[in-house]
């Protein structure tokens, strides 16, 4: 006689035992509640990425992502593309000139401050479909780089918002004098499966007597925080050019430099009237102890350029007037 368990059954009716049916019950109702549960993470991904929806996704779908990044760290590169730097010219692209770009707005929840007193600025930056975004590449040890600067060129700060689980950016920072300021929120966010780098800007009101400050004429050299740093080399619009930074002690000693942000050195050069924005990184070693970066102007014009370095733990900038003819 064959085993029981072996018999084939007859007419397809099946020759289970009621335990072994009772078993494969429980496993096609969990098949079906992970089919369930993948489709509802594909809708919420949707949602998270922007590309659908005005609703706060979730937060199981809204933790920042620590992504790759875009520029190849390997070579200087300009924020606001994902190409490296060339000798070819053109100018550097500017970013921060608009709110809004590339499917991206940038949404503050205030636009106006009280001078001398330490507040919080929030904002979102929200994807095609209205929802704010909570995905980003993590772009020299930081998801959002914040800039923020008087309309004058004065009052420079290099900030680091955090982004809550629903996308919401927030960070306190105190304005010292009224004024017009610009804030510039340069990030690569991920969108609909693609990285997209964009700095977006916003104008900051700061109420009271505003006494604009003109711009130092243009010199090599300057003083911050007991150091004293100078740059070599002169930027142009027709090709890219070398800037070799140097950083001595008041006794013009050199410093040790140490990596800030993943970089020897920050550059921001912001133009004078409409505050064009450009971001440079450097090469990733030093020159004989000098910081060099590549820079093609991005038209003729006056700037400011405002150099971001670390020495035994501590983050100075130093700032000069660059006229490009």
């Amino acid at each position: 006689m064959p085993d029981e368990q072996e018999a084939e059954p007859a007419f397809g009716l099946s020759t289970k035992t009621a335990a072994e049916e009772g078993s494969g019950f429980r496993f096609a109702a969990i098949g079906a509640l992970l089919i369930v549960v993948l489709f509802a993470g594909y809708g919420l991904g949707r949602l998270n990425n922007g590309t659908g929806g005005t609703g706060t996704p979730a937060a199981a779908t809204t933790l920042t992502t620590p992504s790759a990044s875009p520029f190849d760290e390997s070579q200087p590169h300009v924020h606001g593309t994902a190409g490296p730097i060339t000798a070819s010219g053109g100018g550097a692209p500017v970013g921060g000139l608009s709110l809004s770009g590339g499917g991206l707005t940038l949404t503050p929840f205030s636009t106006v401050f009280e001078a001398g007193v330490r507040q919080r600025l929030e904002f979102t930056i929200n994807g095609p479909g209205g929802a704010p975004v909570t995905t980003f590449a993590v772009v020299h040890d930081k998801p959002l780089h914040l800039i923020v600067a008087r309309r004058d060129l004065t009052g420079f700060q290099h900030l680091h918002p955090v982004m809550a689980a629903d996308g919401t950016w927030s960070v306190d920072l105190a304005f010292a004098e009224p004024g017009v300021y610009r804030m510039f929120a340069d990030f690569t966010a991920q969108v609909g499966g693609a990285q997209v780098a964009s700095t977006l800007g916003s104008d900051l009101t700061v109420p009271g007597n505003y006494i604009p400050i003109t711009a130092p004429d243009p010199v090599r050299a300057a003083t911050t925080d007991g150091f004293q740093v100078g740059y070599e080399g002169t930027p142009t619009t027709e090709s890219t050019q070398p800037l070799l930074m140097t950083v001595t002690d008041a006794a013009g000693r050199p410093v040790t430099l140490e990596p800030y942000l993943g970089a020897f050195g920050h550059l921001v050069v912001l133009r004078q009237g409409d505050l064009g924005y450009v971001h440079v990184h450097p090469e990733t070693q030093l020159v004989d102890g000098r910081i060099k970066f590549w820079l093609a102007a991005p038209s003729p014009g006056t700037y400011r350029m405002f150099l971001d370095f670390q020495v035994a733990g501590k983050v100075s900038t130093a700032a000069w007037t660059v006229v490009v003819s």
